[in-house]
């Protein structure tokens, strides 16, 4: 795989390294584990929850990473310290490559956040035909990712939302999908999805707010019947959703979205917040 650092250095197995200096990204072959961890005033957001999935990943796939919890916070904090991070996504990418054995990579990243013309808009998005072999594994496909990237430009969208074979729509490329009908917000299963750290978090504050999540796909043929829907990350929080393909959602006057993004960027302050002299 071609070099993703961007900054002027990264970590490789808990040495400070130049990007200059990272001929070890093409030597990548097998599909890696991986992590993105959003950067917001120097603290890598829910970055517990990250970890565990991270670990919970590698399980999956029956993969063992070298390096424990505490060694890999240090990684963070020392990027973080040496590229003079304020604001800024983080890569962690667990491997093995011939000849080297495994490596564990961390390293800053492009990081796109919605502009907030996107949140008072909403976004388009399209059907795309794809099924996980693996869903709650976070695996890099390079293919996928292509293949997906082609579709969304030739569509000029934002976003893809998968259909399996039975014409649900489990989660999005790179998202979870939520959709609001009437009182009720629908969301796949656990056990068909990744399961996003922004999910986890927007459960939570539904549970909160007493609005009632129910862990259902959505079929195709259901989309003219929603209120609304959003997709939820860890680069673009609650984002609402205006169109898929080209079916209209009020997505952006739906008031239970609103609540839902309110709560959730509260999460995010109180955690900052909380953790903030961690990291300095």
């Amino acid at each position: 795989m071609k070099s993703e650092a961007i900054k002027d250095y990264y970590v490789i197995n808990g040495q400070i390294d130049t990007t200059e200096n990272a001929e070890i990204f093409e030597k990548i072959e097998k599909p890696p584990i991986y992590e993105v961890i959003r950067v917001i005033d120097g603290v890598p957001l829910f970055l517990e929850d990250h970890l565990n999935r991270m670990f919970d990943s590698a399980n999956i796939i029956g993969y063992n990473i070298d390096r424990d919890e505490q060694e890999i916070r240090k990684d963070i904090k020392s990027l973080i310290l040496k590229n003079n991070i304020d604001k800024l996504n983080i890569k962690l990418l667990s491997t093995e490559i011939e000849g080297k054995g495994k490596v564990f990579l961390v390293y800053n990243i492009d990081s796109f956040y919605p502009p907030e013309e996107y949140y008072k808009n909403g976004i388009h998005t399209i059907l795309f035909h794809y099924e996980r072999n693996n869903p709650n594994a976070k695996v890099l496909f390079t293919s996928f990712k292509e293949e997906v990237s082609k579709a969304l430009k030739e569509k000029n969208a934002f976003e893809a939302l998968l259909v399996n074979k039975l014409g649900n729509i489990p989660e999005g490329s790179r998202s979870n999908m939520f959709f609001v009908k009437d009182d009720k917000v629908y969301t796949a299963k656990a056990s068909e999805v990744l399961i996003g750290i922004t999910r986890k978090h927007i459960f939570d504050v539904c549970n909160k707010l007493n609005i009632r999540i129910v862990e259902e796909s959505i079929h195709i043929e259901d989309l003219k019947k929603l209120d609304g829907g959003f997709m939820s990350g860890t680069s673009v929080n609650v984002l609402p959703i205006s169109t898929i393909d080209d079916i209209p959602l009020d997505s952006i006057n739906n008031k239970i979205i609103k609540e839902i993004n309110n709560g959730y960027v509260r999460e995010v302050e109180n955690y900052i917040l909380k953790h903030k002299n961690e990291w300095v």
